[in-house]
């Protein structure tokens, strides 16, 4: 008897058999057109209520190939849970509404899209419906997306009612014939359901809640769901340029990106750090369609998208390999600093030249600076991690910052031809002031989180400490509530 309820522990169900087929079917099938039609995407419409084009396959390939490998990583690791055949769906249903929502057109349908969005993803969130911590952060959750949804749907009924269209497109079209306070008003309602979605301050606390989550939840959420805000803010990019946000969008993801960075150093859970750590490159995300290159930002959800799955997915094998110490000082050394700034440098200027941004004054200059700083991180997280000699580490270091920012280069290079028809998404703007003073913000920031100069200043410590918390009610207590 036991051994026959062990054999059906380990073996797959039914539909498992089917859905992993099936996702990874829709990803080989978005994949062929992406190669197909690489040089010139053809835009499809229907009835003006969807659009295909390169933007949406690109999203769709992305999403199609992250379901697929977190539905088979769920097959083995939510075996003997109750609820697993619902999970399964549920992670299916919201991968659809993220397709259906990125070719959409009619404002209805865009609402809807985005509103399942948040009900399916706050559903997973609490999809054990035991665990009360569990339930208090989908609630939680819940509440902040359908604040989202509330603050969309008034941003995108303002456009429809003043342009007299009711389609996206159209409404981009006719920006121009609508008073601009109403733009305005419009733009920062959008932007509102933007930051919601991906966690931006003051909305991180969701995210940070959310870790009661089952590992492939969180690998969806933070691969997929909370790129929410570059994917909406590039469908109405137009808009942005026309009632003249752009700076404010750089300067909301540039303080939630400094944020973000000292709160990952603080937390001691590797789930609470990657949520931080997420929080931080979503910032950035938002920080390149403050600087009109939403063909960055979705380079920077893609890419993103694939190194946090996996670091999710693996969470659970480094806490099991891992004993309780003392974090660890991060000392750079002035060669190590000087080795690291040259590579920077080095790979700043390959970045020009293989996308032709950062040669002129232009924001172009801060987006080769955000590039460099992402790959920076990636590279000293994995070098950190990595069991070799000082030696090797001041070799391989400076050539994966090098090669990891060409890749980059290359990958922004195929987004931004991919969405040839997505009006005003890799606009370069003029430098401002308050470019070059967050610039110089980041520059001491860093040195200070390097340092660690922030724990000898009790109320800056203090401070960090309580906003980089999760809803109380969300921390598990091991207490019958």
């Amino acid at each position: 008897m036991e051994s026959n309820h062990l054999s059906q522990l380990n073996s797959k169900s039914l539909l498992s058999k089917i859905l992993i087929p099936l996702t990874w079917g829709m990803f080989l099938i978005n994949a062929y057109l992406l190669i197909f039609y690489f040089s010139e995407f053809p835009s499809w419409t229907y009835e003006n209520l969807i659009q295909i084009n390169g933007f949406s396959i690109v999203i769709w390939t992305v999403v199609s190939f992250f379901t697929a490998i977190i539905q088979m990583y769920s097959s083995n690791y939510m075996k003997g849970f109750k609820k697993k055949k619902s999970f399964l769906l549920l992670c299916l249903a919201f991968s659809l509404s993220v397709m259906l929502f990125v070719i959409s057109n009619h404002v209805v349908l865009l609402v809807l899209f985005w509103f399942l969005m948040g009900l399916i993803m706050s559903k997973l969130i609490g999809i054990d419906s035991d665990w009360k911590e569990a339930q208090h952060a989908s609630k939680f959750a819940r509440s902040n997306y359908f604040g989202g949804v509330l603050f969309f749907t008034i941003g995108i009924a303002l456009l429809a009612f003043s342009t007299d269209s009711f389609t996206r497109t159209n409404i981009l079209s006719n920006l121009a014939s609508s008073p601009k306070w109403i733009l305005t008003l419009a733009s920062l309602f959008i932007i509102v359901a933007a930051i919601i979605q991906s966690a931006i301050f003051p909305f991180h606390r969701w995210l940070l809640s959310a870790m009661t989550a089952p590992t492939p939840a969180s690998a969806l959420m933070h691969a997929g769901f909370v790129n929410g805000a570059g994917i909406l803010l590039t469908l109405f990019a137009p808009l942005f340029f026309e009632a003249n946000v752009l700076l404010l969008i750089f300067i909301i993801g540039g303080v939630t990106a400094i944020v973000a960075q000292f709160s990952k150093l603080l937390q001691v859970n590797v789930k609470q750090k990657l949520a931080c750590s997420t929080i931080a490159q979503m910032s950035f995300m938002v920080m390149q369609c403050g600087l009109g290159f939403f063909t960055a930002a979705i380079t920077h959800l893609i890419l993103h998208g694939f190194y946090k799955a996996y670091l999710f997915l693996s969470a659970g094998e480094e806490v099991k390999n891992s004993l309780p110490k003392p974090s660890a000082k991060m000392v750079i050394k002035p060669l190590q600093a000087l080795v690291i700034t040259v590579s920077a440098i080095l790979g700043g200027l390959l970045f020009g030249l293989i996308t032709g941004k950062g040669l002129g004054l232009d924001s172009g200059l801060f987006l080769t600076f955000i590039v460099a700083i992402t790959v920076g991180q990636v590279v000293y997280n994995i070098i950190n991690h990595a069991n070799i000699s000082a030696l090797k580490k001041g070799i391989i270091t400076p050539l994966l910052i090098i090669v990891g920012i060409g890749v980059y280069a290359l990958v922004f290079n195929g987004v931004t031809l991919l969405m040839y028809d997505m009006p005003m998404a890799n606009v370069a703007i003029a430098l401002t002031p308050v470019h070059i003073i967050f610039g110089i913000v980041f520059l001491v920031a860093f040195h200070i989180m390097l340092s660690g100069v922030y724990r000898k200043i009790p109320w800056l410590y203090v401070k960090l400490m309580n906003i980089s918390q999760p809803l109380n009610k969300s921390v598990v207590s091991f207490k019958t509530k």
